[in-house]
């Protein structure tokens, strides 16, 4: 077929916020319950932990046994991340345009994030879906006990108003192939009170400054800043003042918090026990957990699997898109580099990045270095049919890198990126 540039989508434009720091969450929960245990007081805080998760828990159609003993998770596994837009009513001072207007009530998966940890040797990709991606919604029952009948094309981010968490993980299940038994939803307010007890994450402004008085307030000069609370929910929500304005160049910032996120965790909180209880606290008050990850067991296993994987091998990508041809303010999956994408992970493939550090100029290289200029992406009609779920325990692990398509963007958790 014949290549064409990829066309600079400008969807998105509305007034909807987002948020990524959900995925601390998780990874706070977990990587908390495991030193907790490692300094023999796993007892009663662990009691405390599950009491407090298991409340408010999520059951999945796609839920696995309960662990029978602490021991490494074994094989692959996913935990599907759901940063959800609603209006919290301590925080409506921060969102006037929000949570002021007429779909103040509506609650939006805007965020959603795929973890994928391999077997061994484990490695770490996190996949960002756009909410505005269009794509099959199944059949799914919201909390009222309404069924809401399957639909061939909708935006990903109904999916959360139709059905909840299960949906959604339903939902990016039927797009990837993927059986998710784990899954984790945070809002605006679980994001403030979880980048507080983290102590904050440092970014880095690139030249011109960040500014956005419509949307977030923001005005910030070019150069390093420590960002926590509110301040780091401002930073994550901030769209108009990067890139091009779209949610893709969003995606790419919001993907330089966690990079930095994780630097810092390995690089010393993790260290301090008075941090990491902090940190378990909040993650554990501010998560709503599928019923898999609300057993501290289970928690301590998928951490004791994943603990020891360097930045090298944190990989943050976007999924795949084209320009919706009916609406351009909207994608569609790139079905062809997707399926790329999912079958890499599934051989446990160390991942090379050819596209751009994000979508859109969201973000540019902190430090430039001489690098491969990244390549076109090749049209492909989207298959009809959605892939079946794959077990990527199946494909024996390899050494040999993979370059992923163009079309897939992304950085790798040791890369250093500024806001554009």
């Amino acid at each position: 077929m014949a290549r064409r540039r990829k066309t600079v989508a400008q969807h998105a434009r509305l007034g909807s916020p987002s948020l990524a720091a959900q995925l601390l969450t998780l990874v706070g929960v977990i990587v908390a319950v495991v030193l907790v245990a490692g300094a023999g007081t796993i007892g009663y805080t662990a009691y405390s932990l599950a009491a407090s998760i298991e409340e408010n828990s999520v059951d999945l159609d796609t839920e696995v046994a309960q662990p029978p003993s602490v021991g490494a998770y074994e094989g692959p596994f996913d935990v599907l991340i759901v940063g959800t837009d609603e209006c919290e009513p301590a925080l409506i001072d921060l969102f006037p345009g929000r949570c002021t207007g007429p779909d103040a009530d509506g609650r939006l998966n805007d965020v959603n994030m795929l973890v994928h940890v391999s077997d061994a040797p484990r490695r770490v990709t996190v996949v960002s879906f756009p909410r505005d991606l269009q794509l099959a919604i199944p059949e799914c029952t919201d909390d009222d006990g309404v069924v809401h009948a399957a639909v061939s094309k909708e935006s990903l981010n109904a999916a959360y108003g139709k059905g909840g968490l299960n949906c959604v993980v339903n939902t990016v299940s039927a797009l990837s192939g993927l059986s998710i038994p784990f899954a984790a939803k945070a809002s605006f307010g679980n994001v403030i009170a979880i980048t507080d007890a983290i102590g904050g994450v440092e970014v880095c402004i690139g030249e011109g400054g960040l500014r956005d008085p419509k949307n977030t307030g923001i005005d910030w000069p070019a150069g390093p800043r420590t960002v926590q609370g509110a301040e780091a929910l401002q930073f994550l929500r901030v769209r108009s003042g990067v890139g091009d304005g779209s949610d893709l160049a969003r995606i790419g910032n919001q993907q330089q918090y966690l990079s930095s996120l994780s630097r810092k965790l390995t690089g010393g909180v993790l260290s301090d026990p008075a941090a990491v209880l902090r940190l378990a606290t909040a993650a554990s008050e501010n998560i709503t957990p599928s019923s898999s990850l609300a057993n501290p067991i289970r928690i301590m296993q998928l951490a004791l699997a994943a603990k020891d994987v360097p930045t090298s091998d944190i990989t943050f990508v976007q999924f795949p898109v084209f320009d919706d041809p009916s609406n351009t303010n909207h994608v569609i999956p790139d079905q062809q580099a997707a399926a790329e994408l999912w079958d890499a992970l599934a051989q446990n493939r160390p991942l090379e990045l050819t596209g751009q550090l994000g979508a859109n100029g969201g973000v540019v290289e902190a430090a430039p270095t001489e690098t491969t200029p990244p390549s076109d992406a090749t049209e492909t009609t989207p298959p009809s049919d959605a892939p079946e779920p794959t077990d990527a325990a199946t494909s024996a692990p390899s050494d040999e890198s993979v370059a992923l398509p163009g079309n897939v963007n992304g950085s790798k958790a040791d890369q250093a990126t500024c806001t554009a």
